[in-house]
């Protein structure tokens, strides 16, 4: 994927990072290793790990016997990722900062410092488990033409035995870096509330008004994760936030139908090949796959074309917990198309069967005419 024979690989100070460079080096790239911090420890009162990770990633240029260099980008990961992370939560969302990570500062601040090269197609790697499409869906061609990915026809435990096969054992046994990067193993709930001012709110049931409990933020929650709520024994899930009160709306069951919605709205698409597919173009819907969750299976869906390059998503089944602020991933077959930010919801099931025994309980002849299910319309 590219031509250029000296290579600049960013190293994590894990193992794949390492094994991606191992490997350009063994087909004949000029590698350069480069270490980014991304985040200051002074700025809370929380352990980072970068100053390990860092010696980790010098220790592998060592070892492989090619430059290390290490650039900071704590200033713009700070205004263009943590900034964005705190006001997404501020309006309630759920962001996902590894993706805005990756657009921002992995794949425009680092990228700049790299080279030049080839249009691409971004495929899903061999490895499922370890496929990273979902969180460069929102990379652009330009940056993806001068990326090359090493590892995506190896699965992890063959990137595992080739470690061990090169004396990389100081690396080989690190936990995978799961979840939100700055965050780590602190306390969720702390960590936001040293940046954001809580906002006490009332948890609701969903299903019949009644005050369950109180909350610090409505922010801290997102649709479909378990509520805590003191007192109570059974488990209640978070269904619906109410910006305006500040409550969160709960409901009884993990499979509760307030839960499920086949319908949303995305901020203008992302496409990876920067314009969108010409089936699409041209007939204004699509069928394709999406996903808004790493990992989780993709969703088979009918995406609708509208004139200011937003789209509207509806899934061929109800989907659990869609949270404002994630992004819609697509695909068609191994391809990722691109992304967009769902900024609208469709109503839940629960709403519409609401509404249908409504219907079902008026009288007939009513003067006031038919009801209408309450809810949107993917309309170009």
């Amino acid at each position: 994927m590219l031509a250029a024979r000296h290579v600049v690989c960013a190293l994590s100070g894990g193992v794949d990072s390492a094994v991606a460079a191992l490997l350009l080096r063994r087909r004949g790239y000029q590698v350069t290793g480069v270490f980014m911090k991304n985040w200051d420890s002074l700025d809370e009162h929380g352990v980072c790990a970068a100053d390990r990770d860092c010696e980790d990633a010098y220790r592998v240029c060592q070892v492989l016997d090619i430059p290390f260099h290490q650039v900071s980008y704590v200033k713009e990961y700070w205004n263009e990722v943590f900034s964005d992370f705190l006001n997404e939560y501020e309006r309630g969302r759920t962001p996902n900062p590894d993706i805005v990570c990756n657009k921002h500062i992995k794949f425009s601040c680092f990228f700049r410092y790299a080279v030049d090269n080839l249009a691409v197609k971004l495929l899903q790697a061999a490895d499922s488990f370890k496929d990273q499409t979902f969180f460069l869906s929102q990379v652009s061609q330009d940056a993806l033409r001068r990326t090359i990915f090493p590892l995506g026809g190896l699965t992890k435990d063959f990137v595992k035995k080739i470690a061990a096969e090169n004396r990389l054992h100081h690396v080989l046994q690190k936990k995978e870096s799961m979840g939100i990067c700055f965050v780590g193993k602190r306390n969720f709930e702390h960590f936001i509330l040293q940046y954001l001012q809580p906002r006490p709110g009332k948890f609701i049931s969903i299903e019949d008004n009644t005050v369950l409990g109180t909350h610090k933020g409505w922010f801290l929650y997102t649709l479909g994760q378990r509520a805590k709520i003191g007192g109570l024994r059974e488990p209640w899930y978070v269904v619906e936030k109410d910006a305006a009160k500040g409550d969160v709306l709960v409901a009884p069951r993990t499979d509760h139908p307030a839960l499920y919605r086949d319908l949303l709205r995305t901020s203008r698409v992302h496409w990876i090949a920067e314009e969108p597919p010409a089936a699409l173009v041209r007939d204004k819907m699509m069928e394709c796959h999406f996903r808004f969750r790493h990992q989780m299976a993709l969703v088979p869906c009918v995406l609708t074309l509208n004139q200011d390059g937003t789209v509207w998503v509806t899934a061929v089944k109800a989907v659990r917990a869609l949270a404002l602020g994630q992004f819609a991933v697509f695909y068609k077959g191994d391809e990722c198309l691109g992304s967009g930010k769902i900024l609208r919801l469709g109503p839940s099931a629960y709403t519409l069967q609401k509404g249908r025994s409504r219907a079902r309980a008026a009288p007939e002849g009513s003067s006031e005419g038919p009801s209408k299910d309450p809810g949107l319309c993917p309309t170009p």
